[in-house]
Formats: structure tokens, C-alpha cells, sequence
């Protein structure tokens, strides 16, 4: 009888060996080579026979509409598409302590007291812990079911029984399948636990929200293909130096993937903020260089943000470039074009970037913004602090027009901003936008990144 071949497959990238090792070739995994039987080594009275036909429909059918259940949580809410839709599975990861369990805790218990049926399931805390929690948070009299168990066997059995609309299992990486010869937390074991109860979520009709752990570089723990087979990724954002929380999805079958939930955290739990422009410009007292507020979109909905450089001699031989919440390579490339097409020198400076509230900035709108920080720091002339800028900058050092800025202009107005330095108006008539005919505010259309030095010499 001939030998059967081993055969090792990384579970984190799906690279194949013929010898077990504890750190993957490919993608530099530790611990995720498991050993998988090929499938010609299977005696033939272990293999599956024929299966059955599968049932076709036409892609033309009878529309139903899909109901979504609304936690009264706004942010929570327009983070998932709208609510939470049935049969759903939704994932959501963050840093130890950042609040995902406080905001699952607050949703459900909204969701429970609408009338629905809602199953906290815990395997890190005990119930007593939640409902300490609970009571801190003026949640203790709401219709929500605790637990605190990590076999998944008994917790399916549990769900079977009780029928619930919804199902929180915080967290993903505490259960385990008995069947899985390995500890819980293993790359086997987690996704196992996620295919079963994520199966029975989709069969019987209820959404289960699980609790991610993640790993020191900002990703969620265990097997890629975990975010995979879930229907919703919510990262859980935040500096424990700041008190805002950004709850931002990634993935969301459901919804968009541009919207941000903005939160508070307080002794009472986690605050929504309807108006993070406001939150975010608090601090504005006084008119310093190296300080731009930036009108930015997140999604559908228009954010006002303070971006602060600081530019100093330095005493080394490679001057510093230090960046938060902003591309450390974008701002590299700012540097260049005004150095190139504004003749400004940077040779010799430290440079110091900073995006205030511990907001992160993704889109390329920011160029302008961060352009007029660092003329203002390496001029030491202010911005007037009634003036808002946006606007992407090429390497030609052209600014070129942004989506959505009606909605940018409008939000600057509402805060009682009076001037808005931005990009030219396309070509096509160079009719002034409908935001700035009704709004009390003095654009000034910068076609250069030099324009923007100019006015700097007229304020």
C-alpha cells in the first residue's frame, strides 16, 4: 500500500507545504500551518457519494423588501447600512478597552427593548461583570438575556431553544468547537466557530454580532478568511488619550463603506455626537500658525477637522517627518511639490503633521489643507480662523476640483465659518455652485499651490 503524502496548508494564506513548520514561508504567519488529508489518500468508503441537484430560480423574482432592525443608536445604525439586517453577521474589531462590548451592550439593550428577542452571550466576563456594566450604564432594566459560556455546542443548543431575533458572542476568539483538537483562540478553532454559528444564523433567520480580538498591527485575529464570511467588518476606532470613538466599516454587504459612526466616551458609556464638526473645532480660542481646518467627507456626511503642523530646526542628519491620522507618503509628496513649484525649502526642518481629535483622514481632499498648515508654519502667518480649505494638489502643483463640495460649503456656513479657499470650478460655464450663491461666504478659487502662498501675502 503506498504511503500517503502529507500535505500542510497555511490557513492565514493557503500556501502549501509538504512539512509542518512553525512560521509560514508566504505570509509569515506563526502557528497557522494545520495538516490537511488529500483527497485521493481517503479510502473510498470514506469519500461522499453523488449529491443531490440544486434548486434554480430565475434571477427575475418576487422583490422583498429588507427589513432592518434599528437599535436607536443613530451612528451605530448608519454604520450597518440603516439597522441590522435579519440572517446578518456582523463583525467588529477594535483595540483592548476602546468600548466594543459597551456599544454592543447599549445596541442590544435598545434592540431588546423595542420588543425583540436578544441573547448576550459572553466568554470573557461573568454575568455579574455585565451587569455591573449594565447598571453603569442605566441599562439594567432592559429585557436582555445574558450568559457566559464558551463551548459553542452548548451554546447552539441554547439558540436552538430560545429563538432569538439577536445573538451577541463577545468574543469570537474565547469559544470553541470540542470537535477541533486545538485551544480556543487558534486559527482552527476560530474559524470553525464562526462557519457554525454563522450557518445556523443564516438558516434560521436571526443576526449575530460577534466580538473580534485584533493583532498589535490594527488586524482582527485569526484566519483572514474570518472578515470573509462574515456580512459587516466595523472597525472600532480611538486614542484612549482622546475621548472619541470612530466606529468605521470596511466591509458591509448591506451598505455603504464610506459612512463613520462618531462616539463619546463617558462615565455613562459611549455618546453619540451628531455633529462631530462642532466636537472636533472645540478647542479653536486663539489664532496660531501651522493651524488649517479642513472640510472633509466621511461618506454622506460633510466633517470639519483641525490639521496642525509645526515645523523646527532639527539636529539631524535626516530631518524628522512625523505624521498622525494622516498618509505619512502623502505628506512627503506636499513636501516636494512646494519645494519644487513654490521654491520653499524644507532641508534641514523637522516636520511635525497632526490630524486633532485622533480622527484618521483618508481621502486625497486634504492636500490643500495640509499645504496651507505648512506654509503657515514655516511663515509663522496664520490662517484666519473663519477660513476653511480643501482641495487635491497634483505634482504639477495644480489644485483640482473635489466631489461633494456643496456639501462641504454648507457645513463650513452652519459653523459660522465666512471664507472657504478651495479649487477652480470646472470649465464648464464656471457658474458659481448653488451652496455659495445662498450661503454668506467669500470663495476664493485657487488654480496653483502658489495661489494659495499669495493669499497668505493679502490676509
Amino acid at each position: 500500500m503506498a504511503k500517503s503524502r502529507d500535505r500542510y496548508v497555511c490557513q492565514s494564506c493557503g500556501a502549501v507545504s509538504n512539512k509542518w513548520s512553525g512560521r509560514c514561508d508566504s505570509c509569515g504567519e506563526w502557528n497557522s500551518i494545520v495538516e490537511e488529508i488529500p483527497m485521493d489518500s481517503i479510502p473510498k468508503g470514506m469519500k461522499a457519494g453523488k449529491g443531490k441537484a440544486v434548486e434554480l430560480v430565475d434571477l427575475k423574482g418576487e422583490a422583498k423588501t429588507t427589513q432592518r432592525w434599528l437599535s436607536g443608536i443613530g451612528e451605530f445604525d448608519r454604520t450597518c447600512g440603516g439597522g441590522i439586517v435579519p440572517a446578518s453577521a456582523v463583525l467588529i474589531g477594535g483595540d483592548p478597552g476602546i468600548g466594543k462590548s459597551t456599544v454592543l451592550l447599549q445596541a442590544v439593550a435598545g434592540l431588546a427593548g423595542k420588543g425583540l428577542s436578544c441573547l448576550y452571550i459572553s466568554g470573557e466576563e461573568a454575568v455579574a461583570q455585565i451587569r455591573l456594566r449594565a447598571t453603569r450604564l442605566g441599562l439594567e432594566d432592559a429585557p436582555l438575556k445574558l450568559g457566559s459560556e464558551t463551548n459553542l455546542r452548548n451554546i447552539l443548543s441554547t439558540i436552538a431553544d430560545e429563538k432569538p431575533d439577536i445573538v451577541v458572542i463577545d468574543s469570537i476568539q474565547t469559544m470553541f468547537v470540542d470537535t477541533v483538537e486545538s485551544a480556543p483562540g487558534s486559527v482552527s478553532q476560530v474559524r470553525a466557530s464562526a462557519q457554525e454559528i454563522i450557518r445556523l444564523a443564516k438558516r434560521t433567520g436571526f443576526a449575530v454580532l460577534l466580538v473580534g480580538h485584533v493583532t498589535k498591527d490594527g488586524q482582527i485575529a485569526g484566519p483572514r478568511v474570518l472578515e470573509h464570511m462574515v456580512d459587516t467588518v466595523l472597525y472600532f476606532e480611538g486614542d484612549r488619550g482622546h475621548q472619541f470613538r470612530i466606529l468605521r466599516p470596511v466591509k458591509n454587504r448591506f451598505g455603504g463603506t464610506d459612512e463613520i459612526g462618531v462616539f463619546e466616551m463617558s462615565d455613562m458609556g459611549l455618546n453619540e455626537v451628531p455633529n462631530p464638526s462642532a466636537l472636533f473645532l472645540t478647542s479653536r480660542t486663539e489664532q496660531v500658525s501651522g493651524a488649517a481646518v479642513f472640510a472633509g467627507m466621511e461618506g454622506t456626511r460633510p466633517i470639519l477637522v483641525e490639521i496642525q503642523a509645526l515645523v523646527s530646526a532639527s539636529s539631524l542628519a535626516t530631518p524628522r517627518r512625523a505624521v498622525v491620522g494622516w498618509d505619512s507618503g502623502r505628506l512627503a509628496m506636499i513636501i516636494a511639490v512646494l519645494e519644487a513649484r513654490c521654491g520653499m525649502s524644507f532641508a534641514g526642518l523637522d516636520v511635525y503633521l497632526n490630524v486633532a481629535g485622533g480622527l484618521r483622514i483618508m481621502e486625497p481632499a486634504a492636500d490643500l489643507a495640509v499645504a496651507g498648515a505648512l506654509m503657515s508654519a514655516i511663515s509663522t502667518i496664520a490662517i484666519p480662523q473663519d477660513a476653511v480649505l480643501f482641495g487635491e494638489i497634483s505634482l504639477a502643483g495644480e489644485v483640482r476640483p473635489v466631489s461633494q463640495a456643496d456639501a462641504r460649503l454648507k457645513e463650513a456656513a452652519k459653523l459660522g465659518f465666512s471664507k472657504a479657499w478651495m479649487p477652480s470650478l470646472p470649465q464648464s460655464g464656471k457658474k458659481r455652485s448653488k451652496a455659495e450663491q445662498k450661503l454668506s461666504l467669500d470663495v476664493f478659487e485657487l488654480d496653483k499651490v502658489g495661489d494659495l502662498r499669495a493669499r497668505f501675502a493679502s490676509e
